[in-house]
């Protein structure tokens, strides 16, 4: 309810008054997301503010604050807000769709949609796009959002495209909007994909469920077709050869927890009996637990005597299957191969 000191004051005046008290006090509202009529209507109320009193001022801000306190629910208010919100959750086809919908797109700004993104995000637009273009990106962003961004660029990366923003002075508004409607459709409206996840994520998950003999064949022929291919798919495998060098000691007990007993000695007995890699996978798995344990799994694993083929890999993958799905759940981390101090094992008739 207005007060006697502000009944003479329009709402579009008041909302200036905050705007202006918000940036006194250092902070930057985000007047970018209101359409452009506002922001333009917004600024003429400013440019005819001068001075107002205290006890005005102190009222609107009352006034404000209560407003704001009353809010039970904020929502995008637009349908070019609705689509970018929803977009995330909706089907790929349908959430390209709609992108191709939104007046932003249509009027052929699609600078919105690039400020919109995250800082990350943006941040990979500077790296991976041309030093000129990340100029431009850059000095379309607002300063939060473009600082942020630079923060987490190499330290000559940064450099670079500090000093081309000198050289942006000239630059034409239809080369900005070319490079905006490019940018966007690469980095905030990327095309439908058919799959979820990578090549090699995918290729990696199959191997993982297939016979070592099957497996190593597989990455013996993308060795020669492809091998950095190869080697990266070789990353995304885990085998039971690999717990040794992957996994930490302290994750082990929480990783076998879900392995039956007997399946667990089956794999150790078979692992002990095999190659060096597995032999150090089996020997890790018991160095990590209790010495009581540790005890009787490994006499457990002696009673077994040979393992054959297909039970020794029956075990071992349910062995790693637990520690896959623990790693898929974010409950532990695989160590990095490449910042590991010994890589995974060699090839051999069980996994």
């Amino acid at each position: 309810m207005d007060s006697p000191s502000t009944l003479a004051i329009s709402r579009r005046r008041k909302a200036a008054a905050i705007v202006q008290l918000l940036i006194d006090s250092g902070d930057s509202p985000a007047l970018n997301r209101l359409p452009e009529s506002l922001q333009a209507a917004l600024t003429e109320e400013l440019g005819g503010l001068r001075t107002m009193g205290r006890a005005a001022l102190d009222d609107i801000i009352s006034e404000f604050t209560q407003e704001v306190e009353n809010i039970g629910l904020t929502a995008p208010g637009t349908r070019d807000g609705a689509i970018m919100a929803l977009a995330d959750h909706l089907s790929p086809l349908l959430a390209e769709k709609l992108r191709q919908e939104t007046d932003a797109v249509r009027n052929g700004d699609h600078w919105p949609a690039l400020v919109a993104l995250p800082d990350d995000r943006i941040s990979t637009i500077l790296i991976n796009e041309a030093i000129e273009v990340g100029a431009v990106a850059l000095s379309k962003m607002p300063v939060s959002k473009a600082a942020a961004a630079l923060a987490l660029l190499p330290g000559e990366r940064a450099r670079r495209i500090t000093y081309a923003m000198s050289k942006t002075t000239d630059v034409a508004p239809d080369a900005v909007r070319l490079i905006g409607i490019a940018l966007a459709r690469d980095y905030a409206n990327p095309p439908a994909r058919a799959f979820d996840k990578p090549p090699v994520q995918r290729l990696g998950a199959i191997l993982n469920a297939t016979r070592t003999d099957t497996r190593e064949d597989v990455l013996a022929g993308l060795d020669a077709e492809d091998q950095p291919f190869a080697t990266d798919v070789r990353k995304a495998i885990f085998t039971f050869k690999d717990i040794a060098p992957r996994v930490k000691s302290t994750d082990i007990p929480n990783c076998i927890r879900s392995v039956d007993g007997d399946v667990l000695a089956t794999a150790l007995a078979a692992a002990l009996a095999g190659d060096t890699a597995h032999v150090a996978s089996a020997e890790f798995i018991l160095d990590s637990l209790s010495q009581r344990m540790a005890g009787q799994l490994r006499d457990d694993a002696g009673e077994r005597g040979k393992v054959k083929k297909d039970d020794a890999e029956a075990a071992m993958a349910e062995v790693t299957l637990a520690i896959r799905e623990m790693v898929e759940a974010g409950t532990i981390t695989l160590i990095d191969p490449d910042s590991a101090e010994s890589g995974a094992g060699g090839t051999d008739e069980t996994d």
